[in-house]
C-alpha cells in the first residue's frame, strides 16, 4: 500500500515517458539483513523472541532467507538463584530465516542486551536496552482529507511521559511507519492525524506504537526516508543505512564497539528491545 502522494507521482511519470530506461544498479556481495527488533507486551510473563534473517546481493531482488545460523541472546547483568538458569537463549530456527525462542519477559527488560550471529564463517554483534513506551490513550476515525476527498483519516493520542527523553515509532501496517519525538510536547498528551488512502469500511486496522532511543530513532527515520515510506524498513534501501549490528569476525572483544573499525562488511537492519502497544478500529 502506498500513500497518495507517491500513487500521484507514479501516475504523472508513467504518463510522461514512453521509452524504456534501462539503468545499470550497482551490484555487491551478498550481504546479511537482520529484522531483529523484539517487541514486548509487558503485561505478560513470558515472551518469544523473533528474529528473521536474509541475505541481499543487489537493488531490487527478493531477501533470500538465510538458514543454518547461529543466533543468542544474552542478558550480560543477568543474575539468577537457579544455577541452571543460564544468562543465555539461543534462538532456533522455526522456518526457513526465522529464529525464536522464549524467556520470561523480565529476562528481556532489565540489563544490557546482547546479540550474536554466527553465519557462513562470519561473526555479527549488537547491544541494547530494553525501552519502554507509552500507551494509545484514543484511537479514532475523523472525517477530515487530503486531496482526492478519499482518504481516511486516523486520529490517535497519547499522554508523553514528562519524567523521561521519549522517542516513538509508529506502525500503521501496510509498511508505513511514522517517527516523533517528545521535545515540544514533553509530559503532555499529543493528538495527531495520518490519512489512509487505499482502506476499505469494515477493513479491521491495528496501529502500533514502539518505544525507541534516539539511536534507533535516527535509524528508523533515515530508513524511513531512503525506502520512500512505502517499502518498510526492512526491505532493500535505495541507500544503504548502517545500523547498529556490527561485523566482529576476528575482534577479540567484540563487546568493546568503540574499538571496531567501520569497514563496508557490515550488516543491514537493527537489533532494538522495546515495549508495544497495540489498538484496533474497524474503519466504518
Amino acid at each position: 500500500m502506498q500513500r497518495f502522494f507517491y500513487c500521484l507521482l507514479a501516475i504523472t511519470f508513467l504518463q510522461s515517458c514512453e521509452d524504456v530506461i534501462e539503468v545499470d544498479l550497482p551490484l555487491e556481495s551478498p550481504r546479511l539483513s537482520a529484522d531483529a527488533i523484539i517487541k514486548l507486551d509487558t503485561s505478560v510473563s513470558v515472551s518469544t523472541a523473533q528474529i528473521k534473517l536474509n541475505l541481499t546481493s543487489s537493488f531490487f531482488e527478493d531477501l533470500d532467507p538465510v538458514s543454518n545460523a547461529e543466533v543468542i541472546i544474552r542478558n550480560l547483568d543477568f543474575i539468577s538463584n537457579d544455577p541452571l538458569e543460564s544468562n543465555d537463549i539461543i534462538l532456533e530456527e522455526v522456518s526457513p530465516g526465522i529464529y525464536e525462542a522464549a524467556r520470561s519477559t523480565s529476562f528481556f527488560t532489565s540489563g544490557q542486551l546482547a546479540l550474536f550471529i554466527n553465519f557462513n564463517s562470519e561473526r555479527y554483534y549488537a547491544k541494547t536496552r530494553f525501552v519502554p513506551t507509552s500507551e494509545i490513550e484514543t484511537l479514532e476515525q475523523g472525517e477530515q482529507t487530503l486531496f482526492t476527498g478519499e482518504e481516511t483519516e486516523i486520529i490517535l493520542s497519547f499522554i508523553d511521559n514528562g519524567t523521561r527523553d521519549d522517542f516513538y515509532i509508529f506502525d500503521f501496517g501496510f509498511n508505513e511507519f511514522l517517527v516523533t519525538e517528545d521535545e515540544f510536547y514533553q509530559g503532555q498528551r499529543f493528538e495527531f492525524s495520518y490519512f489512509y488512502d487505499e482502506v476499505e469500511p469494515g477493513q479491521e486496522m491495528t496501529i502500533s506504537i514502539l518505544g525507541a532511543d534516539e539511536s534507533f530513532f535516527n535509524y528508523m527515520n533515515q530508513i524511513i526516508v531512503q525506502a520512500g515510506g512505502d517499502q518498510g524498513p526492512f526491505q532493500t534501501p535505495a541507500a544503504t543505512v548502517r545500523g547498529n549490528i556490527f561485523n566482529v569476525t576476528g575482534v577479540e572483544n567484540p563487546e568493546d564497539l568503540e574499538s571496531i573499525g567501520q569497514t563496508n562488511n557490515f550488516p543491514l537492519g537493527y537489533f532494538a528491545v522495546v515495549q508495544e502497544y497495540k489498538n484496533t478500529i474497524t474503519i466504518e
